[in-house]
Parts: structure tokens; sequence; C-alpha cells
């Protein structure tokens, strides 16, 4: 597990007075948890900044070593609720008081996570998208015990790094999500009953919402074991939910690792 930790040229603070901005975070100092492909592009999201700030990045293996004395970490390791409780409540005990915890998970409960900590009004989520330097898009997920100066703070961050926050409550999915999600998976169920082919669906979806993808073509290259992930982390809390129900389709293509553009084959077979 790869720790990214890099120190901002500029504070967050836009506030337009002097006792506004005192209320929040001044986030200067930043550690990315995680060097994956999210983790990754997390931290190089402000190309305003890199030139100027690479001297400033390191990278390490040893938690303690960089997190003592940042202000906000951000986690974006595997979307395991216990991982990422166990990794948070081993964090909480060496980083300092004013720390900022956010989890940039896209299908957990932040309150969950939160729990493992004694700072939830100092936690939040912090949704970016993948790839995240292109994506302007952040959603910020406050918890019901997330404080309006941990709120605030992480929706000033999220500007400074030229993003545009939306704000949710800690709902299954957020928003972006809690869509998407549902829609593709209705998609694959009008399939499924045989009535339109995959490929009339994603060309009437391009050519008549104007959808740049269509839903089948975006199942493949998220990747269907995620979109399954995610849809059996929601049927698990609300099993009668209808939105969440189970795909045949989509368990049987998992099954034979199948996964979409990442191993060659999905709903469409790619060279």
């Amino acid at each position: 597990m790869a720790f990214v930790t890099r120190q901002f040229v500029r504070s967050i603070s836009s506030s337009s007075s002097a006792s506004a901005s005192a209320k929040k975070i001044m986030v200067k100092h930043v550690t990315v948890i995680g060097g994956g492909l999210m983790g990754a592009g997390i931290a190089q999201a402000s190309d305003e900044f890199v030139e100027k700030t690479m001297s400033s990045i390191s990278i390490s293996t040893d938690a303690a070593s960089v997190v003592h004395s940042t202000d906000l970490v951000v986690e974006a390791i595997v979307e395991n609720l216990k991982v990422k409780q166990e990794l948070f409540q081993r964090l909480d005990k060496f980083t300092a008081e004013h720390t900022i915890f956010a989890s940039n998970t896209s299908s957990l409960q932040i309150t969950s996570i939160a729990n493992a900590t004694t700072r939830q009004d100092r936690f939040a989520g912090l949704h970016f998208f993948n790839p995240v330097p292109l994506m302007k898009l952040v959603e910020v997920i406050k918890t019901p015990m997330t404080s309006q100066k941990t709120f605030e703070s992480l929706m000033d961050f999220s500007k400074t790094l030229g993003k545009h926050p939306v704000s949710c409550k800690d709902t299954p999915g957020f928003i972006v999500n809690r869509l998407l999600v549902p829609y593709l998976l209705e998609a694959v169920r009008l399939h499924e009953r045989g009535e339109a082919s995959k490929e009339d669906i994603d060309t009437a979806m391009k050519l008549g919402a104007g959808y740049p993808m269509g839903p089948f073509e975006l199942l493949d290259y998220v990747g269907l074991d995620t979109t399954k992930f995610i849809l059996d982390g929601w049927h698990e809390m609300d099993a009668k939910n209808p939105l969440f129900q189970p795909s045949s389709s989509l368990n049987k293509l998992v099954a034979e690792k199948k996964l979409g553009k990442k191993t060659g084959e999905g709903y469409y077979k790619y060279k």
C-alpha cells in the first residue's frame, strides 16, 4: 500500500470574511492512501501546481511517517469495509487531532467507516471520478456526524483542485452511482427479457439520450466485477428494493472472469 503525501502551495479558504475562514481547516498538506488508479489520479489532480510542487511529493509505505502532521487524509484503497475500518482505526491513533479523514469509496457507507475512528465529526466522503485529472466532479458526502467546519473545508479543497463539488447525504451510491447503477442494470434486464439487443440499447441511448456511451459499453468500461460488487452490497442492505436485485447475466459473466475491457470480454468482445 502506497502513501502519497503532497504539500500544497495555496490554502483552500475562499471565504469572504476572516471570521468565516477561521472556522475551516486550512488544508495545505494532503496524504493520499492507495497507489492504484484512483489514488494516483487524486494525487495528481491539480495541474496548476504540478511543476511547482513535484519536489514536495513523496511516496512511502509507512503511514505513520507521513500522516502525523497532515491536514487531510484521503483514502483510496480496496472497496472492503473491514480493510478500510482497520486502516482508519490505525491512522486515528497517530494522526494530528485537527486532521480530516475522507474516503473515496463509491459504494460503502461513509458512516460505517467513520465509526471505526474517534473523529466522526472530522470524517466525510470525498468521491472523485475516473479518470480523476479529467473529471471535474467531486461528491462531498456529509454524514450525520460530520461537522459543518469539516464539510466546508472539503468543499473549498475540492474547488482548489479545480473541481466542481456537489453535496450529498450518506445514501447508497451518493448521487451519480445511485442513479447510474440502476440505469445500467435496467438496461441489462431489458436485454435479459429479450426485448432489445444490447447493440440497439446502446445505440438508442447514445442517439436518443445523447449519452457518450451506451449502458453495455459503459458496464464493460467500468468493469462488470465492480458493478456486481456495488449491486451486491446494496442488495444486502435493502434486499426488497427492486432496483437492487441481482442480474443473472452479470453474475454469469463475472463467474466466467469476463469482466469487460480489462479482460478482453464482457458484454462485448475486445481485441
